[in-house]
């Protein structure tokens, strides 16, 4: 297994998560306070002993490849973590899918002449304990190896659905089908494919030499490579997740995956890490998640003269950040943010740098990083009036502040010039724009999104629907 390499796509932009991925890949968006998306994926590969990794990247990679290069080092003879950026090395073209962007570095796979590939998504949560599913691809002398789990069937349609036999042969793999086929004996469930592979080395470079000579795929290994594999009769098996155990945890402990791709199954999978007993768990010394190390204080809980003390309820608030005489309930807060004497926060997730001034009531609100709300905002007490205050609510009425948003008492809401820009620029940011029937801002200078707010841009709809910027 030491000569295994992995390849970690993390090329993919997120769009159902805008407005948090129209200035960063969708791997590099923050998670439970202080990680990154791909930590977790980079954590099970190191936790599991794989120490010859790749990291493909694409769509705003900048911050992504920052977090690696900064963060993400492996000592040792023939041992690293190499972020590769798209490198056109077959046309003057941008990755055209999953497989395209291994196939684009297919160079690398030839180089370290390995028997095994391990093709991972860069964007998932999970624990994993890696090895286990190549033992067991490498014992079954399989072709490729698909890692699965059951989700519900009202959810499969997002998957890529496998039908097995009783010895976890995959017979046939649909990739997000309108109507999905359930598990036998389970009507309610679907098997689905996490987008995590094992492959024989010469499967995948034959595999994927035929894919990029078909005119007619779209180079997409869940609707191109794994089906033409099945029905070629290639020997495909599945890997059961639900019996992957990682060393550390308590024996009736449940795995535990989610794919954060829309802002409501992100937020509430940042939740879950603040529940009293949170399925996935960071506290596993021996499984430790990796990540940045910072240089900050601890966190600290004050009373401001003679207010009521700060009051923590069942919240998660990381290092650096101070919470002074406020009431804080279901709350996941990330580093150094500062929330002032007598704000209320309820059901929310705080990512870093965020400033909440006194007196602010905040429910069901996501912040993005550096956001700035003044004195006695409200939000998400009113759903009428938040839908003409805020362009980003979820289906399930999360209200979503783009990155180093300010957010006055009264009036339009404030960009910071760099994030307004790429969000009138964001295909999946400006159909939130368009129909947004309010008014916003845009600062005028050049406040970028991790400085304070500034004079600003009034934003007008025109008559096309289209959003237009003009100064005020």
């Amino acid at each position: 297994m030491s000569q295994t390499i992995a390849m970690i796509m993390a090329g993919g932009k997120g769009s159902r998560l805008a407005p948090l991925t129209c200035h960063r890949a969708k791997p590099a968006v923050p998670f439970g306070g202080r990680y990154r998306i791909i930590d977790f994926v980079l954590s099970n590969f190191v936790n599991s002993g794989y120490r010859r990794v790749y990291v493909l990247t694409q769509y705003m990679s900048s911050s992504l490849i920052q977090h690696l290069n900064r963060n993400w080092h492996i000592a040792g003879i023939n041992a690293f973590i190499e972020v590769v950026p798209a490198q056109m090395r077959t046309g003057a073209h941008w990755y055209q899918g999953t497989a395209d962007s291994v196939y684009q570095n297919i160079n690398l796979i030839r180089d370290a002449r390995a028997d095994q590939v391990a093709v991972f998504g860069g964007d998932h949560i999970y624990k994993f304990a890696i090895h286990d599913m190549e033992e067991q691809h490498r014992q079954t002398g399989a072709d490729l190896t698909v890692a699965a789990f059951p989700v519900p069937r009202e959810e499969a349609h997002q998957f890529g659905v496998i039908e097995v036999d009783e010895n976890r042969r995959i017979l046939k793999f649909w990739e997000k089908p309108d109507d999905p086929v359930p598990m036998p004996g389970h009507p309610d469930l679907c098997l689905v494919s996490m987008g995590n592979y094992f492959f024989k080395a010469e499967v995948l470079l034959n595999s994927l030499t035929i894919d990029a000579g078909d005119p007619d795929s779209v180079h997409d290994f869940g609707k191109n490579v794994i089906p033409h594999l099945v029905r070629d009769g290639a020997h495909v098996q599945s890997y059961n997740f639900g019996e992957n155990r990682v060393v550390g945890e308590p024996p009736e402990a449940q795995p535990y995956w989610r794919d954060v791709g829309t802002l409501d199954s992100y937020f509430v999978a940042n939740m879950e890490m603040r529940s009293p007993l949170p399925m996935l768990n960071l506290y596993n010394r021996q499984w430790r998640i990796r990540t940045a190390q910072r240089d900050y204080p601890p966190a600290r809980f004050v009373r401001e003269g003679s207010k009521t003390p700060a009051d923590i309820i069942d919240t998660l608030v990381c290092e650096g950040s101070i919470v002074e005489s406020a009431f804080l309930k279901k709350v996941l807060m990330g580093y150094d943010c500062f929330v002032h004497t007598g704000s209320r926060l309820e059901n929310s997730l705080i990512l870093s740098g965020c400033n909440i001034g006194t007196n602010a009531r905040l429910n069901s609100v996501l912040l993005d990083k550096n956001c700035s709300i003044a004195p006695g905002v409200v939000i998400g007490e009113d759903p009428k009036e938040d839908r003409l205050r805020f362009p980003f609510i979820t289906e399930a009425g999360i209200v979503a502040l783009p990155k180093g948003t300010f957010v006055p008492k009264e009036g339009p809401i404030e960009f910071s010039r760099d994030i307004g820009e790429l969000l009138a620029n964001d295909p999946a940011a400006k159909e939130f724009l368009d129909r947004f029937e309010g008014e916003f801002t845009v600062s005028s200078q050049y406040r970028h999104s991790f400085e304070s707010a500034g004079p600003r841009y009034r934003r007008f709809k025109g008559g096309d629907g289209s959003t237009n910027l003009f100064e005020s």
